[in-house]
C-alpha cells in the first residue's frame, strides 16, 4: 500500500505478517534508510533529514512492534528486526543502502550490514555499540514506560514530561492519538521484550565481521561507554565523532551537527562495504 504526504510516500511494507512503515523521500539519489531506537518512530529524524544534503533518498521506517494499531509481533528477536531490514531494502530497491539507527535501531542496523554486506554500502551507528546490556535493563525500561503519564492530555505536556526543548518534542510526536488523549504507539511489553534480547548477548561477533568503513556518532552527554568505543575504534575503518552539547538522541539534540558528520561520511565513503 501506497500513500503520499508531506512530501514522502508512505508505504506498508510486510514481511511474514508482520508491518513496518517506510517513509519514502524519493529521488535518484543514493539510500540512506534512517532506523529509530525503541519506543521510537520514523518521524523522529524528520529535521536530521531537513540538515542532510539534498538529492538523497531518505526512507524512514517504523519499525516492527512501533507501528500503530498492529498486533504485537510473535517474534522481536534481534534476528527479526534486522531481517525486516533486509527485506525493505530488498522491496524498495534500495541496495546499495547506507543504514543509519540510533540506539536500539543502531544495533539492529549493524546486524542487517553483517548479515547482507552485498545489499549494504555503508553503516552510521549513532550512540549504538555492539555491547550486551545488563541483566537490570529489562526492568528500568518497564519501569521508565510505567511512569508515562498516559494519557497525555496534548502534545505540549508530553513534550515537557520527555524533558523539553527537541529531544522531548521528538517523543512526543510519537504518541498516537485516541480515546481522548494521547498515547504510545507501542505495547509496553513488547518494548520490554524487545530490549530483553540485548541481554548478555553480545554482537562483537557481527561488528567484528564487517568489511567497510561505518562512523559511530556518540554524544557528548551519551551512555556509550568508553570501553565500548575503545574497542570499537580499534576496528580499522571505523570513524568516530563525538558530538557536542548532545545526550543520547543525538539526532534529536543536534540535528545539523549529526548531519554534517553524516555527509563527511558519505562525501568519504568508499564505493562499497
Amino acid at each position: 500500500m501506497r500513500t503520499v504526504g508531506r512530501g514522502d510516500t508512505h508505504m506498508q511494507v510486510v514481511r511474514d505478517g508482520v508491518r513496518v512503515d517506510c517513509h519514502d523521500s524519493g529521488g535518484d539519489g543514493p539510500a540512506i534508510v534512517l532506523l529509530h531506537g525503541l519506543a521510537g518512530h520514523a518521524g523522529e529524524f524528520a529535521e536530521l533529514r531537513r540538515c542532510l544534503p539534498a538529492g538523497l533518498r531518505c526512507v524512514a521506517v517504523d519499525q516492527r512492534a512501533h507501528v500503530p494499531g498492529q498486533p504485537v509481533p510473535a517474534d522481536l528477536s534481534r534476528a527479526a528486526y534486522a531481517e525486516d531490514v533486509v527485506f525493505v531494502i530488498e522491496e524498495l530497491g534500495l541496495a546499495p543502502a547506507v543504514l543509519v539507527g540510533q540506539s536500539l535501531g543502531g544495533h539492529t542496523a549493524m546486524l542487517a550490514a553483517a548479515a547482507r554486506p552485498d545489499l549494504v554500502r555503508g553503516l552510521v551507528m549513532i550512540e549504538a555499540g555492539p555491547e550486551a546490556d545488563g541483566p537490570e535493563l529489562p526492568a528500568e525500561i518497564g519501569g521508565w514506560l510505567d511512569s508515562w503519564p498516559v494519557p497525555f492530555a496534548s502534545r505540549e505536556q508530553a513534550a515537557e514530561f520527555f524533558g523539553g526543548g527537541p529531544v522531548g518534542a521528538g517523543w512526543a510526536a510519537g504518541l498516537v492519538e485516541r480515546d481522548g488523549g494521547l498515547w504510545p504507539r507501542f505495547a509496553r511489553d513488547a518494548m520490554v521484550d524487545s530490549i530483553a534480547t540485548l541481554v548478555g548477548a553480545p554482537a562483537w561477533p557481527a561488528w567484528d565481521s564487517l568489511t567497510g568503513p561505518v562512523l559511530v556518532v556518540r554524544g557528548e552527554r551519551g551512555i556509550m561507554t568508553d570501553a565500548e568505543v575503545a574497542r570499537m575504534t580499534q576496528r580499522p575503518h571505523t570513524t568516530l565523532v563525538t558530538v557536542l552539547d548532545a545526550g543520547h538522541d543525538v539526532h534529536l539534540d543536534q540535528p545539523a551537527a549529526t548531519a554534517t558528520a553524516i555527509s563527511a561520511y558519505l562525501d568519504g565513503q568508499a564505493p562499497a562495504a
